[in-house]
């Protein structure tokens, strides 16, 4: 019921969350800027965030809902596999949703970004103008712009420095702004891989509603898309990287499916 690296990542897990309150509450530090995913080009990026992110939880119904899941389904598959299997499928698939979502989170930012290089490879006071009529900038963006009118009657070139330095700002700002943290990518991933290997045990939604697991797989898969399609960015759930957690879960199952008959296949010497 508690093999050990299911047992072992619900306490690191936990560590992690515990960490993250007590150093934020008594030194104020901010493990997520740390530890969280940025995006790979911001300043605050480093390569470890892609499997530190997967320890970081929000609050503790995001870290409970997701341990529980962790146990629930990746017990069975620890026990079929074996530890070593399971780890590299957990981190793969975690992983592997990170890149998801940060794929998706390029093409929305290329188009701001582009717009903001544009500008500040000539930078000017028409150029302006074009970038601010753009639609690529957010309100705190155009606050900007009763400064910049107050010192453009006094001295042009000051006006078009002091724009430089907000959008510049401006564009290290946005890049750090996105941090995903979580295991559900990985979770996602052990998900798929108990649906495709017991499609007809029944699962309790909400410990009442019974449904095979193939069908809540895909109804699940089915949300997530519509979720993430829909851009509805309030609920402030990386959709997406719940996707990238199936999608490559299914790509390594197929490989290790394939695999398996190849082997089977080579004959004895």
């Amino acid at each position: 019921m508690l093999p050990p690296v299911v047992k072992n990542l619900l306490i690191i897990n936990g560590i992690f969350f515990l960490a993250t309150m007590g150093l934020g509450t008594a030194f104020n530090i901010d493990l997520y800027e740390k530890l969280g995913l940025h995006y790979f080009s911001a300043e605050k990026f480093s390569p470890y965030q892609f499997v530190t992110y997967m320890f970081m939880h929000g609050n503790f119904m995001h870290l409970f809902f997701n341990m529980f899941a962790l146990w629930m389904f990746g017990y069975v598959l620890e026990n079929i596999w074996g530890p070593k299997k399971f780890l590299i499928y957990y981190f793969f698939t975690g992983i592997g949703a990170a890149i998801t979502h940060y794929v998706v989170i390029y093409f929305q930012l290329n188009p701001v970004l582009d717009a903001i290089n544009v500008y500040l490879a000539n930078p000017g006071h028409e150029q302006l103008n074009a970038f601010m009529n753009s639609g690529y900038m957010d309100k705190p963006l155009k606050n900007f712009i009763s400064q910049y009118n107050v010192i453009v009657h006094e001295d042009l070139s000051k006006a078009i420095n002091y724009s430089v330095d907000f959008v510049t700002q401006y564009k290290t700002d946005l890049l750090n702004a996105p941090v995903v943290v979580g295991a559900s990518g990985a979770v996602f991933g052990i998900l798929l891989a108990f649906g495709m290997m017991f499609p007809n045990t029944r699962i309790y939604v909400y410990f009442a509603i019974p449904i095979k697991a193939k069908w809540f797989v895909i109804l699940y898969g089915a949300l997530e898309l519509i979720s993430g399609l829909s851009n509805f960015s309030g609920d402030n759930i990386a959709h997406f990287a719940h996707l990238g957690g199936m999608l490559f879960g299914f790509v390594l199952l197929m490989f290790w499916k394939r695999k398996g008959k190849r082997q089977k296949q080579e004959p004895y010497e």
